[in-house]
């Protein structure tokens, strides 16, 4: 059985689901389909910046719930971590191009690994070079690639798709034709891919 699993580099929150991954899989015999796109993007469209740093109880508070939610998973989070990404494009398009080739999971938890423990930021040249070095992966190919017009393209068409299913955030799981978004909504998530409710939505 293979959940869709909607991200962007990016997203503080990803983090959290990015390091259950392989747990996931493995645990509920279930295939991940990883499926990069531009949260960033999607929110500027809908007017919606989901921690301007303005807010500062509210940028506190994601800190502080990320530190917690990784404690209670058994793995660390060293916050605050950078953010947000200046190389937010960059990350995302080369997670697309390891979709290509077969390296996106690894790239995706790696990437997360040094932005969220090492204090590297994601989609930076050091975070990169990081990745690419421990992926066996040639970073001067890998940039060239991310800067191509198939590459471009595909992004652009990747977040259309993304904003057609309904998809306003990162995570996001997609099971048919329903919407779950958060890390806290993966097992629910999961329990509809194996067991779907018959609940008719209706229009609010």
């Amino acid at each position: 059985m293979e959940l869709e699993f909607w991200f962007s580099i990016g997203s503080t929150y990803t983090y959290l689901t990015v390091m259950r991954m392989n747990e996931i899989e493995r645990n509920h015999n279930i295939s991940l389909r990883l499926m990069p796109f531009s949260v960033r993007q999607i929110m500027l469209d809908m007017d919606n910046a989901p921690f301007p740093p303005n807010k500062a109880s509210k940028v506190k508070y994601m800190w502080r719930d990320i530190e917690r939610r990784a404690a209670k998973y058994g793995f660390p989070a060293t916050v605050p971590a950078p953010y947000p990404l200046q190389e937010f494009d960059r990350a995302n398009k080369i997670a697309l191009i390891g979709l290509q080739d077969g390296w996106i999971k690894d790239y995706v938890l790696q990437s997360y690994i040094n932005w969220f423990q090492g204090g590297l930021e994601a989609g930076g040249d050091e975070n990169l070079a990081k990745t690419c070095s421990v992926l066996s992966l040639n970073m001067e190919d890998i940039i060239a690639r991310s800067q191509s017009q198939e590459i471009d393209e595909l992004y652009n068409n990747q977040t259309s798709d993304a904003a057609y299913k309904g998809i306003f955030g990162s995570p996001s799981f997609i099971v048919g034709s329903e919407v779950f978004w958060g890390d806290d909504r993966l097992e629910d998530a999961i329990e509809w891919l194996k067991s779907p409710l018959h609940v008719e939505p209706k229009n609010v």
